[in-house]
């Protein structure tokens, strides 16, 4: 029973991980990405639709985040039907968490980073906005590779 207790307790910690620190790396990146933003559409009127898409970009980390978040608590039993987890699982959900977490982190600010560069870009040129959302995606790719490894976690980890 106290193992149980443990398990669970270490999910929610995972669940917690998850959702905070790629939630952070999206704020962060978002906040970036809207602060060039702002400056494009001083110069610009034209760009506030386009910059509002690229302060939108680094909110998909805090989703891929949160997405791992409520797997973990549905399958460790904290949300729903479900007997607990064994500490072995989690601590994997910790693992899961801290994957999607801190990858989430680093690409949600390197994301709005580049976002924001590309607001300013557009504005000198229209036409590198196609080009600037590709740069911005490019950054997305190490939290698309932390959440993957979240999923396998989970999975091969007894939890999904």
């Amino acid at each position: 029973m106290v193992e149980v207790v443990l398990g669970t307790a270490l999910a929610a910690i995972g669940a917690g991980v998850a959702v905070g620190m790629a939630g952070l790396g999206s704020g962060i990146g978002q906040g970036i990405a809207a602060a060039g933003s702002v400056g494009a559409v001083a110069e610009d009127e034209d760009m506030f639709a386009r910059g509002l898409i690229f302060t939108a970009l680094p909110e998909t980390q805090a989703i891929y985040g949160f997405l791992i978040a409520i797997l973990i608590l549905v399958f460790s039993g904290i949300m729903g039907a479900g007997a607990g987890l064994s500490t072995t699982a989690g601590l994997v959900a910790i693992g899961a968490g801290a994957a999607v977490g801190f990858a989430g982190l680093g690409s949600g600010m390197g994301q709005g980073i580049t976002a924001s560069s590309a607001a300013g870009a557009v504005v000198e040129d229209s036409d590198m906005f196609a080009r600037g959302i590709i740069f911005t995606a490019l950054s997305e790719t190490q939290a698309i590779y932390g959440f993957l490894i979240a999923i396998l976690l989970l999975v091969f980890g007894g939890i999904l």
